[in-house]
């Protein structure tokens, strides 16, 4: 009778084991979410460092709007996340501009796998107050990469950093982080 105590039915073993299944799934499934739920939170309220996709116009940039008076300092920065078998480098990794100033500056990406892969940038600037000055009218970003086995490719980031930024700001750094992309477009 004691023996009987100690070990319950098989089947109430089954029954956790189904639900400790489901809960881990959840969560795997959770934390899968997480990173395109944060960023476009941060894209939506400019959190973070985040740019907003909806910036002005290259027409809606005046040349009577650049302060040749003053000058910023602009780093590039990129990183590949673990599963992303890239190279990739800005040709210019730092550049200075005027405020308002209209700039086209390359990064240059190269695949080195035998397999054709899918990317997507995330883009985010530092200082983040920043952030909200600082925007991409036309960025690689916008959309996944997909690059064929060996392949090498200039991507072009086209910006303006609004007049009005600060003057505590002398510097600011654009960093891209590059990540595998679980559903091509």
């Amino acid at each position: 009778m004691r023996e009987a105590a100690l070990n319950p039915p098989p089947r109430r073993h089954g029954r956790l084991v189904t639900r400790l299944l489901l809960v881990a799934a959840a969560f795997f499934a959770f934390g899968f979410a997480l990173v395109p739920l944060y960023d476009t939170l941060c894209r939506a309220v400019g959190f973070n460092g985040k740019t907003l996709k909806d910036a002005i116009q290259a027409k809606d940039v005046p040349p009577s709007a650049v302060n040749y008076a003053r000058s910023l300092g602009v780093q590039f920065t990129s990183t590949l996340m673990p599963g992303l078998p890239w190279e990739i480098r800005p040709l210019e990794p730092s550049i200075e501009i005027h405020p308002g100033e209209l700039r086209t500056t390359r990064f240059l990406v190269r695949n080195l796998s035998d397999q054709t892969i899918v990317g997507q940038a995330v883009p985010s600037v530092s200082p983040t107050v920043a952030a909200r000055h600082f925007r991409k009218l036309d960025c690689f970003c916008f959309k996944q990469q997909t690059l064929a086995p060996g392949e090498s490719r200039e991507m072009a980031l086209t910006f303006v950093v609004d007049g009005d930024i600060g003057e505590e700001i002398s510097e600011l750094t654009l960093a891209y982080a590059f990540f595998p992309a679980p559903n091509p477009n």
